[in-house]
């Protein structure tokens, strides 16, 4: 494995890994951008080609390709190594399955279901599947499959193939009823595969078959239950339906490509979307669309197309969809689709051309609402009201004060009141967080500030000297003599101090570096910064044991202890004369 990783980074830079999700920029030997993984308007996140590294000063996050690509992705170390080495051209050697973890059994396991759902997809389902327009080729490509009539025909299937009951049930494929047996989770329900950022299959959602079983369903209905239209797998260790958009393994390099996102409902309005053209399509699985989505996009893309029902509730859904987005920071616009037709049913009836038109008219969310009650209240009272209650808290949300301003202009002329009146009310409304801001030449946390009221000072100077140590060091051609360097600053804070700083955690180390290189790093005097770093920490080396001398000449005085007074004026006069000569050679 150590030396897949290593193959890996030979052929894979930080720049080229990381240029693939954000706009880098040169900043002197690094490279930065505004951070992916916090909102932020300045940028904070800086990315070393020397090192292979990049570190975050507002969200302080850091490290080299692969927990990046797990951070921004969303996945665990292997799903990065994954894909990584299709980057990167390096194939994976796997472990043998006794050497496999729980998760690595639970993939196995989902990927062996798949498998089982696509060989088990019947003509009639074929045939069903062609009706609501999805063709051969794209039932292949996003492996759909059918899970039959029987109660426990996977169950048995892959207790065959050497799965426990126990994984089985851990992975969303079955469950056990009343009389203690175990059934599987899904019957009679055209099945849609559920793949991780990696393409690794987590879960299951289940569409239901109309065609099969219809005595089960008709009798499900006599007693007063009607099976939901969409059945999804429960939340395991690899399902987290809050953190996962069905499709988003295919649609992250569109999404890129394009830089856009297009969210739909069900799993038919994604695979018709995609058959159309349109492979930055998403969808949500059983769930609104939450905060943790709308970062899975962000880190692709600004700005987002939703595309949901045109019912009353697909239009309320858009409404709190587009409220989550706007909060994180993305663009928003609404596709109108004609009423009573979802994106499978338009492209079906309508075309694909259709589809496509109603995409490039989207619009913004602001005036997307404010056209939809115009309609449904004409009077000019009650849609002032609906106004209010429905549109300023989204143009509460919204983060750019350019666009926000516009918004608000929208608003009065639509309302004939002043553009004052609604900007007042809008403030008074609640605002979403955002990302905290930090200096990229802060040395000293917070944190490090409350630990150290005392020496604060002198200890920010020494992580600032200790920080430029580290990235000399890290320079193939360092610009200052590092053994001299090195020597005059363990002697100035003392060998102890000095091992403390060199036993930091290796992430605070390698921000230390970033510190030190986005300050300096365009320095053309840099030998001469370093001597003044040096002569300030001395200086206040000796300012501190003078206050300390005096507290003792001081303590001797009190007591009266003529031998421990003469000895501490002694050391008075002598850090004096040493502080006033030091201070006269200092670098000015």
């Amino acid at each position: 494995m150590s030396d897949t990783v290593q193959q890996i980074k030979d052929r894979l830079s930080i720049t080229d890994v990381v240029s693939q999700y954000v706009k880098l920029e040169r900043s002197g030997l690094s490279m930065r951008a505004r951070c992916p993984f916090h909102s932020e308007r300045s940028p904070s996140f800086f990315v070393s080609p020397e090192r292979g590294t990049y570190h975050c000063f507002g969200c302080n996050v850091g490290g080299d390709i692969f927990s990046f690509v797990e951070q921004i992705e969303g996945l665990d170390f292997k799903g990065a190594l994954k894909i990584l080495a299709e980057k990167a051209g390096v194939p994976l050697v796997y472990e043998k399955k006794e050497k496999s973890d729980s998760r690595d059994r639970l993939f196995e396991l989902l990927e062996t279901a798949t498998i089982f759902y696509c060989s088990h997809l019947s003509d009639a389902a074929k045939k069903y599947l062609e009706e609501r327009g999805v063709h051969e080729e794209t039932v292949k490509a996003f492996r759909l499959g059918l899970a039959g009539e029987g109660w426990d025909e996977l169950f048995k299937y892959l207790r065959g193939k050497g799965y426990s009951e126990k994984e089985i049930i851990d992975g969303g494929l079955a469950k056990r009823n009343e009389r203690k047996s175990v059934n599987d989770k899904f019957r009679n329900r055209i099945m849609f595969p559920i793949a991780d950022s990696a393409g690794r299959m987590v879960g299951f959602s289940g569409r239901i078959f109309p065609a099969s079983d219809a005595k089960a369903q008709a009798e499900k209905r006599e007693n007063g239950f009607e099976p939901p239209k969409y059945m999804n797998s429960p939340e395991t260790e690899l399902f987290h339906k809050s953190r996962i958009l069905y499709g988003f393994d295919r649609a992250k390099q569109a999404i890129r490509k394009h830089n856009c996102a297009v969210l739909v409902e069900g799993q038919v309005d994604l695979v018709a979307s995609h058959q159309a053209g349109w492979g930055n399509t998403v969808a949500v699985s059983g769930t609104a669309f939450t905060t943790e989505h709308a970062a899975l996009i962000r880190r692709m893309t600004d700005n987002l197309v939703i595309a949901l029902d045109a019912d009353e509730a697909g239009i309320k859904a858009a409404g709190r969809t587009a409220r989550t987005a706007i909060a994180s920071g993305i663009n928003v616009k609404v596709a109108r689709l004609p009423t009573g037709l979802d994106p499978a049913d338009l492209i079906l009836k309508n075309g694909a051309e259709a589809w496509r038109e109603s995409i490039r008219n989207a619009k913004d969310i602001i005036t997307f609402l404010l056209d939809v009650l115009r309609e449904h209240a004409p009077q000019q009272d009650k849609f002032r009201r609906n106004v209010e209650a429905v549109v300023l808290p989204f143009i509460a949300d919204v983060q750019s004060p350019i666009a926000k301003e516009q918004y608000i202009r929208t608003v009065a002329a639509q309302l004939g009141v002043g553009e004052g009146a609604v900007a007042e009310a809008v403030a008074k409304l609640p605002r979403s967080r955002e990302g905290n801001e930090t200096s990229a030449s802060s040395y000293v946390s917070e944190k490090d500030r409350g630990a150290q009221p005392a020496s604060a000072k002198g200890y920010g100077r020494a992580r600032q000297a200790f920080s430029l140590l580290l990235w000399q060091e890290s320079l193939p051609k360092p610009d200052l003599d590092l053994k001299s360097f090195t020597a005059e600053l363990e002697k100035t804070i003392g060998a102890d101090a000095f091992a403390i700083l060199r036993d930091l955690p290796k992430k605070e180390l390698e921000s230390l570096r970033f510190s030190a290189e986005s300050v300096h790093g365009k320095s053309s005097g840099l030998k001469r910064e370093a001597e003044v770093i040096l002569a300030s920490l001395m200086r206040d080396k000796l300012y501190s044991e003078l206050a300390e001398a005096t507290a003792q000449l001081k303590r001797a005085e009190f007591g009266g202890n003529e031998r421990e007074i003469e000895k501490a004026i002694t050391v008075c006069k002598l850090l004096t004369t040493l502080l006033t000569t030091h201070v006269a050679k200092s670098p000015k």
